[in-house]
């Protein structure tokens, strides 16, 4: 990653980097370019950089175009000047398939698997999913049923720091978005409703289940929340 920001070049990735990088692509043209992973520099300009040192350094801009800067054929990356990739929209969902997968081939059929909130089930039985309410953590703004399957969310009010700073950006513009609050998404991998939590702050849902297969809800800043009509499970609000 030090490499590809350093400077052009043509990069291959180990063999479990294509399924992440054609997500972001797909996630990419269902969000009109919103969701990007080269969302990095914008993050460090923030002060989400490595040291984290929440420090913003005044420069922000909207994110290099995908077709400007990088091309993916589907097992290495080429680039055209130098670019900070950030996969954290859906990175950790793909880890917690991969350890799902180790499972799977160990002849385990019935387990969980938590990546601090990305959740992975398999087995008979669904299990119950509190929905945090961002704005309070104490609650809960409803209860998913999670069968065999996966559940990620995303909230702006983790990952905040300064005034009105957060780790969900807008490619677009490069800074955080401010209208969606809070996102749930239930989908067969993890991989794919981490990337669609993170898709469900700038896209109308029926944008993204024309590509997808998968049920959700999110929560608005002013209080409303939405959900799909296949969303399985009980809302308090």
């Amino acid at each position: 990653m030090s490499r590809v920001a350093q400077r052009p070049g043509t990069w291959r990735f180990p063999d479990d980097a294509p399924a992440l990088f054609d997500l972001y692509r797909r996630l990419y043209t269902a969000t009109d370019g919103a969701v990007s992973p080269l969302v990095g520099r914008a993050l460090d300009d923030l002060g989400y950089d490595r040291a984290y040192s929440l420090r913003p350094t005044g420069r922000s801009g909207p994110v290099p175009e995908w077709d400007d800067a990088v091309a993916w054929d589907g097992s290495a990356l080429t680039t055209v000047r130098p670019v900070s990739l950030d996969v954290g929209a859906a990175g950790k969902g793909y880890l917690v398939d991969i350890v799902a997968r180790m499972l799977d081939a160990a002849g385990h059929v019935d387990y969980t698997v938590d990546g601090s909130g990305d959740i992975r089930r398999r087995g008979a039985a669904p299990i119950r999913v509190g929905l945090e309410h961002p704005l309070d953590t104490t609650k809960a703004i409803g209860i998913a049923l999670v069968h065999d399957g996966a559940i990620c969310s995303s909230a702006t009010n983790r990952r905040a720091w300064g005034e009105g700073l957060h780790h969900v950006i807008d490619a677009l513009t490069g800074l955080p978005t401010h209208n969606v609050i809070a996102t749930w998404a239930i989908a067969p991998t993890a991989l794919e409703a981490d990337g669609l939590s993170t898709a469900l702050f700038f896209a109308d849902p029926a944008r993204l289940a024309a590509e997808f297969d998968f049920s959700y809800v999110r929560m608005f800043s002013a209080g409303r929340v939405e959900f799909s009509p296949t969303f399985d499970g009980e809302l308090f609000t």
